[in-house]
């Protein structure tokens, strides 16, 4: 299996642990280990003090998976925990063969079209489109592009890295679409829970979409990308065994201390969910006058969900050499979005930290 270099990855890997300021973080605010277990129940207290450092369940530890089943609204035994990426990896490997077709919501995470192209599958990018700075869905494109052997439409909601939010309506287009053509859907829902209207959710793929599978985790919406810790949940029982006889060959099964952290963070959800929209709400209303302020120099794209926004640079310059510039003159890390696999002069911000204030002011001045 060859597949190119990961570049968002490898952009981060050259610059985040080195510059003074972030400003493209896609992750929230994250806690302590203290913190998390002081919220803990009586029940949680126990599994983390009578804890041992042994292999674990590896579908992972039934009451992670009843927590799980609770937020995403399936049972139990369709899920299975995981590490985030290795859900992508396991999923797609699973479904897809070399003579498949897939459709992927673009622009997105590298891995959601890199590895299809790796397994050999015809890729069509399926592009948001862009309307008086503004995001939509083109829903008659995805029709069109829906081929005989469309074996996967991939989804990503709230979007990474526009932060667009379709409308239930829009999604339950692509369930029937899905019944309609035969196609299986993946659902990404890594950022499900930072919807900054929370009236806004939307259901899980599998609780409304037969053919689906859905993956999420705690890395955005709870601020604890350090647990490694998510899953993949379906209906279907021949893919989720697939998928856990593939898991095999990659983690086996989770470490033990995450697990018991997660069901903790889970149990907590609304409130850690609901800490890190509030962070995400305070610096949305920052960037959005900001940007405002300098409507001459950048075009604003107001997001709706998730802890991203992807805003475009105005003028001559390439938005890879004002992001370069940044790093280099002022410590500052922007992501281009050269590492979506995109050229629209756009630029990748984050609002989920509480550095997100200094970072901004750091690139007033540098506009100054």
């Amino acid at each position: 299996m060859k597949v190119r270099d990961f570049l968002l990855e490898r952009y981060f890997a050259k610059y985040e642990f080195s510059v003074r300021h972030m400003l493209s973080a896609s992750d929230c605010e994250t806690i302590s280990v203290r913190e998390l277990l002081d919220g803990a129940d009586a029940d949680v207290e126990e599994l983390w003090s009578e804890l041992r450092l042994s292999y674990t369940e590896s579908r992972g530890h039934p009451a992670l998976l009843r927590e799980i089943a609770r937020e995403t609204g399936v049972s139990a035994d369709e899920a299975i925990v995981l590490n985030p990426e290795e859900g992508i990896f396991l999923t797609l490997n699973a479904l897809l063969d070399s003579d498949d077709h897939v459709v992927v919501l673009s622009p997105c995470y590298q891995s959601l079209y890199e590895l299809p192209k790796s397994l050999g599958c015809e890729v069509t990018r399926w592009y948001l489109k862009k309307e008086d700075s503004v995001w939509k869905l083109d829903l008659p494109f995805l029709e069109r592009a829906i081929k005989e052997n469309t074996r996967l439409v991939i989804v990503n909601f709230p979007h990474n890295p526009t932060g667009f939010l379709p409308s239930v309506e829009q999604l339950n287009a692509i369930a029937e679409l899905s019944v309609k053509k035969g196609f299986f859907v993946f659902s990404d829902e890594m950022y499900r829970g930072l919807e900054h209207n929370p009236a806004d959710r939307l259901p899980s793929a599998p609780s409304i979409i037969r053919r689906s599978v859905a993956l999420g985790g705690l890395s955005k919406a709870y601020g604890l990308p350090g647990l490694r810790t998510g899953w993949v949940t379906s209906t279907d029982k021949w893919l989720l065994d697939r998928i856990a006889a593939l898991k095999d060959y990659t983690t086996i099964c989770s470490s033990a201390p995450s697990e018991i952290l997660a069901i903790a963070a889970l149990r907590r959800s609304e409130e850690l969910t609901g800490r890190c929209r509030g962070i995400v709400k305070e610096n949305l209303e920052m960037a959005r006058s900001f940007f405002c302020e300098n409507s001459g120099r950048f075009e604003w794209f107001e997001p709706h969900g998730s802890s991203v926004a992807f805003p475009r640079l105005l003028g001559g310059q390439p938005v890879k050499d004002f992001c370069e510039r940044a790093v280099t003159e002022r410590s500052l890390l922007i992501l281009p979005d050269v590492v979506f696999d995109v050229d629209w002069n756009h630029f990748r911000i984050g609002l989920g930290r509480r550095s997100f204030p200094e970072a901004l002011s750091v690139l007033r001045e540098m506009l100054n």
